[in-house]
């Protein structure tokens, strides 16, 4: 499979990127003036659910990365590992008055805090008390 092909399991996409989304990577990527970068997506232990969502510009795709491109150019890289979580989860951006910002739906959480910036897995381990650190909930 050639770099820029979407990586796929039993025909569907890994990750989907909402048209919203598409056009708030395309304008960072203006805004920073780093065209042809890469969204970073990916999981790391933390938050008060146990993980915790990131997300980076890059120029190129590290080896064993599996890289997702839309329909529109935009390209999204994720690491073998964060991988296992995110497999099917959709990618948006949401702007509200009560503030906005990029939301991944992620059908591999069982919970997640009210910030939405943390999950627990299904095979994750229970976390002790609850209570975000950067959220109110």
């Amino acid at each position: 499979m050639a770099v820029n092909e979407p990586l796929t399991t039993t025909d569907v996409q890994i990750l989907t990127v909402t048209p919203a989304a598409q056009q708030m990577i395309h304008t960072l990527l203006e805004q920073r003036q780093i065209p042809g970068y890469a969204l970073r997506v990916f999981v790391s232990g933390g938050g008060c659910s146990g993980l915790q969502y990131g997300m980076s510009f890059e120029k190129e795709p590290r080896e064993f990365d599996a890289v997702v491109e839309a329909s529109d150019g935009v390209r999204l890289v994720v690491d073998p590992t964060s991988l296992m979580y995110l497999e099917g989860a959709t990618i948006d951006f949401v702007d509200s008055l009560m503030g906005g910002g990029f939301r991944i739906d992620n059908p591999n959480a069982v919970s997640t805090c009210g910030c939405g910036h943390s999950f627990k897995s299904k095979d994750g381990e229970e976390s002790g008390s609850g209570g975000c650190g950067s959220c109110s909930h």
